[in-house]
């Protein structure tokens, strides 16, 4: 896809059609998608404007307030899928203030440009598909002449021709025959460098220069089908334009990408210079000018940060967003609260969505035969029961969900294959049934549910 293409896309996509595409699934939380929408629809705007202009205009960062499992990573994460941007989701805790050993926060730079680049690639190699496997047939086929197949009759030029064998190969009749090829071998991954940060980028120049140095071709004995597979990726890698692939990568992650900072509370602070908050103030402040725009130097060139979009998330318990450090606190403009979920809302997220968990069950169990229905009072009584724990144990929010409905289920899904052929209901009576005791022994349901 070319950036014209992303461009053409990102101008279908208005800021109602955005919210309408995230409450295929995301239940309510409609503030959060607006504020999204908006940010989104600005990265459209930015590349309409003049250059001179363009420049000056900063992404505006969102920081969404929220406990966790009310769609905070979801909305983001679809965001990104909708115009196909690089995405990626990091966690601020994992991120450590430089000078101490861990993970720096530029490495989460490097990782948006490594997704992008593997996003180009395999558009670019698309693109060359038909080609590449045009020639890998070629490449096989001079294989397979001189050849014996399997343990069957040696193949010659003077026993069988060419195009005979060409005919048999895209019928698939050779697939299941053995062939000797030969491929380029890689190299073993480096067991990963431990020490102070930025020893990422050496590691990976490193590996590159050993991947130059050491490059070799071994032979291997494959099936024909697998032969194939093999040879059309390594005829694409030869059609596909390295440098055209890097340029491309680091100019949508620069203008497109999207980064995702979950669990920001847990490096705000409230006791500057007093124990772990040292720390974590460190990492507020190497993460500031990453935000607030600067160079990052990855295995593929220099990038900028200015206009890459920031979406910050935090449950935001135990600390408050005006614990971040001021300067940080005015690099996200954007806040957006997301409530927590009611009942009538847990309802809603089992069958509504694209991807609803009721739809997800009867999908997976239609393919053992087995007919499974709920009735919408069994609905009523699973949302209850989720909102109930929430309110009587740790509120994981959606997440309630999925330990609510994997153990109401459990029995059917392990007998499925013996119940073949049968219609089974699933109605409040079986839901109260298999899971009322669990829900009234507090210190079960702590564990269990």
């Amino acid at each position: 896809m070319e950036v014209k293409e992303l461009t053409a896309i990102l101008e279908e996509l208005t800021p109602k059609r955005i919210v309408e595409e995230l409450s295929k699934y995301v239940i309510g939380q409609e503030e959060a998608k607006r504020a999204v929408a908006i940010a989104l629809r600005n990265r459209w705007r930015r590349q309409k404007l003049p250059p001179h202009m363009r420049d000056e205009v900063a992404p505006k960062n969102l920081l969404m307030i929220g406990p966790t499992g009310v769609g905070k990573t979801e909305i983001a994460r679809r965001l990104a899928q909708l115009i196909k941007a690089p995405f990626i989701k990091v966690e601020a805790t994992k991120y450590t203030e430089v000078g101490y050993v861990g993970r720096d926060v530029e490495s989460m730079v490097r990782e948006l440009v490594e997704v992008s680049y593997q996003m180009v690639k395999q558009e670019k190699m698309q693109e060359v598909r038909e080609r590449a496997k045009r020639n890998a047939e070629e490449r096989l086929l001079d294989y397979l002449t001189p050849q014996q197949l399997s343990f069957g009759t040696r193949i010659t030029q003077t026993t069988v021709s060419r195009s005979y064998l060409k005919e048999k190969l895209r019928k698939g009749e050779l697939d299941d025959k053995y062939v000797e090829i030969e491929v380029q071998e890689k190299l073993p991954p480096i067991v990963g460098i431990a020490g102070p940060p930025g020893l990422e980028e050496l590691e990976d120049q490193l590996r590159n220069l050993l991947g130059g140095m050491v490059s070799y071709r071994k032979k291997r004995k494959v099936k024909v089908k697998e032969a194939l597979q093999i040879l059309e990726q390594e005829e694409a890698e030869k059609l596909i334009d390295q440098e055209e692939i890097i340029s491309e990568a680091i100019y949508r992650a620069e203008n497109f990408g999207i980064i995702f900072i979950d669990e920001i509370d847990k490096i705000a602070i409230k006791t500057p210079g007093v124990g772990p908050g040292v720390s974590r103030e460190g990492v507020q402040r190497d993460l500031l000018p990453i935000v607030e725009g600067t160079v990052v130097r990855t295995k593929y060139g220099p990038v900028r940060t200015d206009h890459i979009l920031f979406i910050a998330a935090g449950a935001f318990h135990m600390s408050k967003p005006s614990d971040l450090i001021p300067e940080l606190q005015g690099r996200f403009p954007i806040r957006v609260e997301l409530k927590p979920l009611s009942k009538e809302d847990f309802v809603r997220i089992l069958v509504e969505p694209k991807n609803a968990l009721v739809k997800q069950y009867v999908e997976l169990l239609k393919t053992e035969g087995v007919d499974l229905e709920f009735t919408s009072d069994a609905i009523e009584e699973i949302a209850s029961i989720a909102e109930e724990i929430n309110n009587r144990t740790e509120n994981i929010g959606a997440r309630r969900l999925y330990t609510i409905m994997e153990k109401l289920l459990e029995d059917i899904s392990f007998n499925a294959p013996d119940l073949a052929g049968q219609r089974i209901i699933i109605d409040s009576k079986f839901v109260r049934a298999k899971l009322s005791n669990l829900v009234k022994d507090v210190e079960l349901s702590r564990y269990i549910l």
